[in-house]
């Protein structure tokens, strides 16, 4: 396969990245990942907006509108998010990170925009969620790409940390959202966030570039690796999806998103309504646990690059489940807090512990189209854990009921991470030696 040539870098450590050595300068393209993140994030603080526009349809407008009609445009934006990150994998080779970050941010910006002209509802779910999801899913993973290929050495910790402003962006963003709302309107506020977000795209991704092939840090020895592993090393998406480890990470991705998409989803209620402590101490322990789920990504990925990924997973399925447990049988202020952190923070590290256990498993060679079909599960867990918790609090009356069933994936996460979670070449290998223990 032929990797776009416009954006890539230095080609040894004599020449000069953003005007420092590359090893030092690779860290500002870490830093401009995270910056570009904690844009593209500002999705997570859209329950903000939601009182707002309710009283902006039916008060200025005069239309009948209900809150979970104005939560449809969040979900849109979820799943176009997801679509985009597999249809765009590719054009992050051929046309590069800079100009495919550029072409994001702009769709980005402008679904923020065009939300400010809705005069409806309907007019959100294509301005804002189409748009909008569509800019953030093409944006996404080109800063990720461009960490994994600068850091072979440390890939986890970086990837880790470019995903952490996405998982931090409604600490921030919420914040500024709720001031500028209250200052200026709802409308204003999405005009304001819109350009805000085109300008700073722009300029974030001009430095944005890929490592000459072949490039490694000064002074690092890629680790020998195991008999076999060479068949796997590197393969395009068509060679994976092929594979155990595909799919064992899929599911694995999927029951840790939608475990975590499923806690934020509920955070607010169970706590007011299951823990009863006041809404605005409510309030702000959903700013605390996204603190979790920004640092929940450099601590899991650096977990990744000390351990392996399946031992990483399988240690998130540990802490779901238990926090889950803890919920469901302690339903006390301070196990809300408890587990709810735990929850948050183990949804930020599968962010982490996916993408680099793609680029582990998988190699780099067809990184952005690979991982984008891994990304899939993520928009699955966006749909699916929501409406799994709407259900069960419909008919159980509560909120509680929804953790033993966390408990329960977490279980089978566990199980599916033990016996799928390697890398396709040592599955092979460990395929091979059975069938000859049986022959013999």
């Amino acid at each position: 396969m032929t990797r776009g040539t416009p954006d890539y870098g230095t080609g040894s450590t004599e020449e000069r990245l953003l005007g420092m050595k590359p090893e030092q300068g690779r860290w500002v393209l870490v830093i401009l990942g995270m910056i570009i993140n904690l844009c593209l994030g500002s999705i997570y603080s859209w329950s903000v907006f939601v009182g707002p526009l309710t009283g902006y349809f039916t008060e200025t407008l005069g239309q009948t509108v209900t809150a979970s009609e104005i939560l449809l445009p969040f979900s849109v934006f979820l799943a176009f998010f997801a679509l985009a990150m597999p249809l765009s994998g590719r054009y992050i080779e051929t046309l590069g990170p800079r100009t495919m970050t550029i072409i994001g941010g702009l769709l980005t910006g402008a679904g923020w925009l065009l939300a400010s002209t809705a005069t409806s509802v309907q007019m959100l779910y294509i301005l804002y969620g189409v748009v909008g999801g569509l800019g953030v899913g093409i944006a996404y993973g080109a800063p990720v790409a461009v960490a994994a290929r600068w850091f072979p050495d440390r890939r986890g910790l970086a990837v880790g940390m470019t995903l952490l402003g996405f998982g931090f962006s409604a600490f921030l963003t919420a914040n500024i959202a709720g001031a500028l709302i209250e200052a200026y309107g709802v409308m204003t506020t999405f005009r304001i966030f819109g350009a805000a977000f085109i300008v700073l795209l722009l300029l974030l991704a001009l430095p944005l570039r890929f490592p000459r092939p072949g490039w490694k840090p000064a002074g690092w020895t890629p680790p020998a690796p195991a008999p076999g592993a060479a068949l796997a090393c590197e393969c395009n998406r068509g060679a994976m999806v092929r594979t155990g480890a595909f799919y064992g990470l899929w599911i694995c991705y999927f029951i840790g998103c939608l475990a975590g998409l499923m806690a934020i989803s509920i955070a607010k209620p169970v706590g007011t309504d299951v823990v009863q402590i006041e809404p605005a101490l409510a309030t702000i322990l959903v700013g605390f646990f996204a603190v979790f789920n920004g640092g929940g990504r450099p601590l899991f990925g650096s977990l990744t690059d000390r351990l392996t990924p399946g031992k990483t997973a399988m240690a998130s399925f540990v802490l779901i489940g238990g926090a889950s447990l803890l919920m469901w049988l302690v339903p006390a202020e301070w196990s809300y807090i408890l587990a709810f952190a735990v929850l948050w923070g183990c949804l930020g590290g599968w962010l982490a512990i996916a993408p680099t256990a793609t680029a582990s498993y998988f190699g780099t060679c067809d990184y952005p189209r690979c991982y984008g079909v891994i990304f899939l599960a993520y928009g699955a867990g966006a749909i699916a854990g929501p409406q799994l918790a709407g259900f069960i609090e419909a008919s159980t009356g509560s909120y509680l009921g929804v953790f033993p069933y966390i408990a329960g994936l977490a279980a089978v996460g566990l199980i599916v991470a033990f016996l799928l979670m390697r890398p396709p070449a040592a599955k092979q290998e460990t395929t091979a030696k059975l069938q000859k223990v049986v022959e013999e």
